[in-house]
C-alpha cells in the first residue's frame, strides 16, 4: 500500500485500525500553500472530505481542503461508524440512504477497505407510543422506496440472539443499514478526492475568513493566507468559534458535548460482524458489532456540555472517562442484552459531538456572507449524514440550490438571536436527551425560552395562554379557560386525541360567530422603499403577481426562484406609490431578509428595513370584528366601505397610526391590525373591552390552524416550499401572465403551463375515521390512489366544521410507460380511491381540488333541519 499503515493510537489501544489517512504523498508540512484557490474548505473530518470528494465529482477544479490537526481525527475518529436511515426528518432519510450506497462504493472506487458491512439494523419498541412512532417512520421511508419492515418480539430474537424480548412490543427492522470505519471512510473519501485534484494540507490551522462587501476574500491561516471565492466551513466542533472570528461574525448555532460509548473484548461466542444494529431508544441505547465485541452507546439525559474555546487542540483526544455518568446507559445495556454479563470490558470511550438548537444539521449559504458556506452541527448523525449531505451542499454551490428540499436544515432558518453561548448551552442538554426521546405531534423545546415576546406576553399569559416557539418568538397555541385542570394539559403528548381539542374547538367556533382576538405579532416584517420606481421594479421582478396596484391595496404573492418554486409566500400592501410593508411567516425571517437582499442592486436610493418588532400583530377574526373595530374607531367597517384585501391607516382607541387590512390568514372574515408597539396593550384593552358583548375571547395558533385548513390555505415551510410551484397548488391566478413584465421563475411556469402539471396541491377529507379511538394524522402520511402509492400529506387539522379530518398535500399520477411524468387531470383527482395511510393503517379519504366551501353552508342547513325535527319531536 502506498500509505504507511500506523493506526490510530487511543489511550494506549488501536479504536479503529486504519492508515493515516493522507491523500497525497510525503508530509503535508513540506506541501506549499497555494496563493490562491477557488474553494477552501475548512475540516478534514468526514464531512468536509465529502463535500471536497463531491465538489470535485461536479467538475470543480482548484479546490483545497484544510485540516488543523490530522484528516480524520476530530470528531470522525471517534464516531460509532452507524450509518441507518432510521431518522426523524424524510430529508435525513434521504441523505442517510445516499450515504449508504455511497460507501458500499467507494471500496471499489478508491481499493481503499472502508470496512462497510450490511448488518440491518432493529429499533426496538418498549411500549405502544414508540411502536406507533416506528410505524409512522415505516410508512414514511416506504413512500422514498426504502425497504423496512414491522416485525414482532420473536422475529427480533432470530435476528439478533443477545437480544432480551420479554419487554418488546415489536420492532422496525431495516435491512440496509450498515457499519463502516469511519476514518477508513475519511480516508476513502479524501484519496478519491485527491484523485480528482484536489489539495489536501493536514497541519494548518484556519484563523479567520476574510470578508469585502459581503463577499468571501481569503482565508487567513497559520501558514499565510489563500485567497479564494467561497469558503465552506466544516469545522465541526469548531464551527461557531470559527464563525465568530472572521471580520463579519457568521452565526453558526451549535455546542459540544460530551458522548460516550463502551467497547467490549471479544466475546466468547464471538459476535459476528453482521449482527444487525441495535436501536433501542426506550433504553436510550444503541449497539453494534465490533471486532468480535461490542460497541455500546446512548444518549442520557443529564447531558455534558463542553465548551470549545481553545481551538488549538488540533486532535480530539479521549476525554476523561465518567463510569458513574455512563452505568444508566450500562445498565439498559444489560437488561436489552443480559448474555453481556461475562463480557470483559476494553474502554469507556469519551468523544465530544456538536448539537444544534433544534437536533437538525446546519447547511447553506451563510446570510451575511456571500460565498460562505457551512455544513455542520450532525447531532451524532454525522458520518450516516455526510454522504447525502456533501452531495447537497455541492450542487447548491454548484447550481445555486440543491436537488432536494433542504429548507429543515438550511442555516438561514435561525438567526443571530440563537447564537448566544448561553441559550446553546442550555439547548443542547435538553436536545442530547430528546435524540431518543419519543417525539410526539407538536412537542415543545422548554429551554431557551421567552427570548423574543409581544409587548402583550404577561396579559395574555394570566389569561391562560399556552404557548409554543417560532424562530425564538413565543407565540400562543390555545388559552386554557379558568377552572380547567392546568396540570393535565400540559401532559397533552399523544398520537391520538389531544386533551385540548374541546378548548381549541370553542376557539375555531368564536372566530366563525363572534369575534377572536390572536397576537399574530411574531410574522416577519420588512419595510421596502425608495425615492422613484426602484422598490415597485424589484418587487415586480421578484413577485409572481402584479404589485403595480393602487395606494392601499394588498397583494398576496409568492416570491419564486428560476424553478418556479416557492421561496417565499408573502402579502405585500402598497402603503404610497414607493413604499411596500412586507408580511411573511415568521421563520421567513433571515431567509426572505437574505432573498431579496441578493436580488437587490445596489442603489444608496432603495432602503430594505426588518420592521418585526416595532409592531404588534393583532388578528380580529370573525363577523362581530367589524362591529368591534367601528365602535373603536368611528368609522364604518362594512364591505361597502372597506373592502377586502384593502388597508388604511387609522385610530383605534386613542391610538393613531394603525395599519388596519382586511384579511385574516386563514379566509375567515375579519381583520389584522399592526400595532405600532408602544400603542398595543392600550388597543388590545380597547379591543377585549368593546369586544365583551360581541363575546369576544383570546384564541391561539391551533386555532387559526384548523381555520386555514379546512379553508385550504397553503402555508410556506409546511405545504409550500422551493420545490412548489403556483401551477402546482392552484394559484394560478395570483401570477402575472397576462402582463409583460419579466419575473423570477416566468420561463419555468411558462414551460409548466404548456407540458402541464404532474402533480397537484389536493385537500383529502378522512372517512371512515374515529377521531377518538384512531390514531390522528400530523404529516408527511403517504396517500394511496387505487392502490398506489400517490404522494404524501403536508400538513393536517381537525376541522370542527365538517367534524372530520381534513389533510393536505400532493399528489401525482403513476409515470407513463416512458417512466418520465404524466400529467396530472382533475379526473385523476376526482374519480380515484383515495386512502392516507396513519401508521401502517388506511384510511379512505375524498380528494378535492377546492375548499368544501358550499359543503360547509349545506352542512348548517342539514344541522338547522335537525334540530327543527327535535323540537317538533318534543
Amino acid at each position: 500500500s502506498a500509505y504507511p499503515l500506523t493506526g490510530y493510537r487511543l489511550a494506549g489501544r488501536s479504536l479503529w485500525t486504519t492508515p493515516h489517512c493522507m491523500a497525497v504523498s510525503g508530509d503535508s508540512q513540506l506541501l506549499p500553500l497555494p496563493s490562491q484557490a477557488r474553494v477552501v474548505i475548512c475540516g478534514g473530518g468526514v464531512v468536509g472530505s465529502s463535500v471536497a470528494y463531491h465538489l470535485a465529482k461536479m467538475g470543480w477544479t482548484d479546490i483545497v481542503l484544510l485540516e488543523q490537526g490530522r484528516l480524520g481525527a476530530g470528531t470522525t475518529r471517534l464516531c460509532a461508524g452507524i450509518v441507518s436511515v432510521a431518522k426523524p426528518l424524510s430529508i435525513e432519510c434521504q441523505m442517510a440512504n445516499y450515504s449508504n450506497s455511497l460507501y458500499q462504493q467507494l471500496e471499489e472506487q478508491t481499493r481503499v477497505k472502508t470496512g462497510y458491512v450490511n448488518t440491518g439494523s432493529l429499533c426496538l419498541a418498549q411500549n405502544q407510543d414508540r411502536f406507533i412512532s416506528l410505524k409512522r417512520l415505516a410508512s414514511r421511508l416506504k413512500v422514498m422506496g426504502i425497504s423496512c419492515n414491522i416485525i414482532k418480539p420473536k422475529e427480533i430474537a432470530k435476528l439478533h440472539p443477545l437480544v432480551n424480548i420479554h419487554d418488546l412490543v415489536g420492532a422496525l427492522h431495516l435491512p440496509a443499514d450498515a457499519v463502516v470505519s469511519p476514518p477508513d471512510v475519511n480516508h476513502a473519501l479524501a484519496v478519491a478526492a485527491a484523485g480528482h485534484g484536489v489539495q489536501i494540507l493536514e497541519r494548518t490551522t484556519v484563523q479567520q475568513v476574510l470578508v469585502e462587501k459581503g463577499q468571501v476574500l481569503a482565508v487567513e491561516t497559520d501558514r499565510g493566507s489563500i485567497e479564494c471565492e467561497y469558503f465552506v466551513n466544516c469545522a465541526g466542533q469548531w464551527a461557531y468559534e470559527l464563525g465568530q472570528a472572521s471580520e463579519m461574525k457568521v452565526s453558526i448555532p451549535l455546542h459540544g458535548c460530551e458522548h460516550f460509548y463502551l467497547l467490549t473484548k471479544p466475546l466468547r461466542e464471538t459476535l459476528q460482524p453482521n449482527m444487525p444494529v441495535v436501536l433501542d431508544m426506550d433504553g436510550r441505547i444503541y449497539a453494534r458489532p465490533w471486532q468480535g465485541g461490542l460497541l455500546s452507546g446512548g444518549f442520557e439525559k443529564n447531558p455534558k456540555p463542553i465548551f470549545t474555546e481553545g481551538r488549538n487542540q488540533l486532535e480530539i483526544q479521549n476525554m476523561q472517562e465518567d463510569w458513574d455518568h455512563f452505568e444508566p446507559m450500562l445498565s439498559a445495556l444489560l437488561r436489552r442484552m443480559p448474555g453481556l454479563e461475562s463480557a470483559e470490558i476494553l474502554q469507556l470511550v469519551n468523544c465530544p459531538e456538536s448539537f444544534t438548537p433544534d437536533m437538525r444539521c446546519l447547511m447553506g449559504e451563510t446570510p451575511g456572507v456571500s460565498g460562505y458556506y457551512v455544513l455542520a452541527g450532525m447531532n451524532s448523525s454525522g458520518l450516516a449524514l455526510a454522504g447525502g449531505a456533501g452531495k447537497y451542499l455541492a450542487e447548491w454551490m454548484t447550481y445555486g440550490y440543491p436537488t432536494a428540499n433542504v429548507w429543515p436544515l438550511d442555516v438561514k432558518r435561525f438567526g443571530n438571536l440563537q447564537s448566544s453561548r448561553t441559550f446553546l448551552r442550555h439547548r443542547v442538554m435538553e436536545v442530547v436527551p430528546l435524540l431518543y426521546e419519543l417525539k410526539v405531534p407538536r412537542w415543545d423545546f422548554q429551554t431557551g425560552r421567552q427570548l423574543r415576546t409581544s409587548p402583550l406576553y404577561d396579559r395574555l399569559d394570566t389569561q391562560g395562554a399556552r404557548w409554543m416557539e417560532k424562530h425564538g418568538f413565543e407565540r400562543p397555541k390555545y388559552f386554557v379557560p379558568p377552572g380547567k385542570d392546568l396540570l393535565s394539559l400540559d401532559q397533552s403528548k399523544t398520537f391520538y386525541k389531544p386533551d385540548w381539542f374541546d378548548i381549541v374547538g370553542a376557539e375555531v367556533k368564536c372566530c366563525k360567530e363572534a369575534v377572536c382576538v390572536i397576537d399574530m405579532s411574531s410574522f416577519t416584517k420588512f419595510e421596502l422603499t425608495s425615492t422613484k420606481d426602484q422598490a415597485l421594479d424589484l418587487l415586480q421582478h421578484l413577485c409572481a403577481n402584479d404589485l403595480d396596484v393602487p395606494v392601499g391595496h394588498i397583494v398576496h404573492t409568492g416570491m419564486l426562484n428560476e424553478r418556479g418554486g416557492y421561496e417565499n409566500d408573502c402579502s405585500v400592501v402598497r402603503l404610497s406609490k414607493n413604499s411596500f410593508f412586507i408580511i411573511s411567516p415568521t421563520d421567513q425571517q433571515v431567509h426572505c431578509w437574505s432573498w431579496i437582499k441578493k436580488h437587490m442592486p445596489s442603489d444608496p436610493h432603495l432602503h430594505l428595513e426588518d420592521v418585526s418588532w416595532k409592531y404588534t400583530a393583532l388578528n380580529l377574526i370573525g363577523p362581530r370584528a367589524m362591529d368591534v373595530l367601528a365602535e373603536l374607531s368611528y368609522v364604518s367597517m362594512t364591505p361597502d366601505h372597506f373592502p377586502s384585501m384593502f388597508c388604511k391607516e387609522m385610530s383605534v382607541g386613542y391610538a393613531n397610526g394603525i395599519r388596519v387590512m382586511s384579511m385574516t390568514h386563514t379566509g375567515e372574515p375579519g381583520f389584522m391590525l399592526y400595532i405600532p408597539i408602544e400603542y398595543a396593550l392600550h388597543v388590545y384593552n380597547e379591543v377585549m373591552s368593546v369586544g365583551q358583548k360581541y363575546g369576544i375571547r383570546n384564541a391561539g395558533y391551533y386555532a387559526l390552524r384548523s381555520l386555514r385548513i379546512e379553508k385550504f390555505f397553503a402555508f410556506w415551510g409546511q405545504d409550500l416550499d422551493t420545490f412548489t410551484t403556483p401551477l402546482e397548488c392552484g394559484r394560478e391566478f395570483r401570477v402575472k401572465f397576462d402582463k409583460d413584465t419579466d419575473f423570477l421563475g416566468r420561463e419555468a411556469l411558462m414551460q409548466q403551463r404548456q407540458d402541464g402539471v404532474s402533480r397537484r396541491f389536493v385537500m383529502l377529507v378522512l372517512e371512515d375515521h374515529d377521531t377518538e379511538l384512531d390514531l390522528w394524522p400530523w404529516w408527511g402520511e403517504p396517500i394511496y390512489c387505487n392502490g398506489q402509492l400517490a404522494g404524501a400529506t403536508t400538513s393536517s387539522a381537525y376541522s370542527y366544521t365538517l367534524e372530520r379530518h381534513v389533510c393536505l398535500g400532493f399528489v401525482s399520477p403513476p409515470p407513463g410507460p416512458d417512466g418520465l411524468p404524466t400529467p396530472i387531470t382533475p379526473d385523476f383527482i376526482n374519480r380515484g380511491d383515495y386512502e392516507v395511510d396513519i401508521a401502517g393503517q388506511r384510511y379512505p379519504a375524498k380528494a378535492k381540488l377546492y375548499p368544501f366551501s358550499s359543503l360547509f353552508t349545506q352542512q348548517k342547513r342539514r344541522k338547522d333541519e335537525m334540530e327543527l325535527s327535535n323540537l317538533h319531536g318534543k
